[in-house]
């Protein structure tokens, strides 16, 4: 019964490793990224992105169950369109209202805007529970709630310029040293699971030692 679980901990510990060196070149590629303007390719993960144009507040809708600051509220999802009509999503911001699930009434800047942020490309939106969109609601961002396409797959965390909400968000990246601290973990409990195991072993052949010399011991009797 010990073998199998000194494998299992030798892999999940080796997949820790991984995975924690996985987050460094991550860390390391968003520490790089480049700060672009008004950019003509999909923006490096973690850039910091300027862009300028027009807000559609028509299509604005809301990321909901968002908690800031030890308030409920949702961000605020507004598409860009810029003066090569392309069409941007930013997260603007943080907007409380309460545990009521009314709609909150934002305002978007007329005319031309020039707005900065950190840029994050769609991924895998999680598990959902039901619909992904209720009336002007999401559960999680997708682009496809809108009816026209974006320039690139992805969004813009909106940090400064005209018609920014209240920062809430942060990238979610567990630290590698907490991966690494499982790895440890790990190929601790594979090391000990060795060690109960070569034990057992052992108890178990002197144990049955005595036995074997003692049943030799009858055979040889005349």
């Amino acid at each position: 019964m010990w073998l199998p679980l000194v494998l299992l901990g030798l892999v999940l510990g080796v997949w820790q490793w991984q995975r924690a060196e996985a987050k460094m070149a991550y860390l390391a590629a968003r520490e790089a990224a480049p700060a672009v303007v008004d950019p003509q390719e999909a923006p490096m993960e973690g850039a910091q992105v300027t862009l300028s144009g027009e807000f559609l507040a028509e299509e604005t809708l809301f990321l909901d169950n968002r908690v800031h600051d030890a308030r409920v509220g949702v961000a605020v999802l507004t598409p860009l369109v810029d003066a090569e009509g392309r069409r941007w999503l930013v997260q603007r911001g943080f907007e409380a209202t309460g545990p009521y699930r009314v709609d909150p009434e934002v305002v978007s800047p007329e005319g031309r805007v020039t707005l900065s942020g950190t840029w994050q490309a769609a991924g895998d939106g999680g598990l959902l529970l039901g619909p992904n969109r209720e009336g002007r609601r999401l559960q999680s961002i997708d682009l496809a709630a809108w009816p026209e396409d974006f320039a690139f797959a992805g969004w813009l965390h909106q940090e400064t310029g005209e018609g920014a909400y209240a920062t809430w968000w942060r990238p979610s990246v567990m630290p590698p040293s907490r991966h690494l601290g499982y790895a440890v973990q790990w190929w601790g409990l594979a090391l000990a699971a060795l060690v109960i195991m070569l034990l057992g072993g052992r108890r178990r052949a002197r144990v049955s030692s005595p036995i074997g010399d003692s049943a030799s011991s009858v055979g040889e009797l005349p």
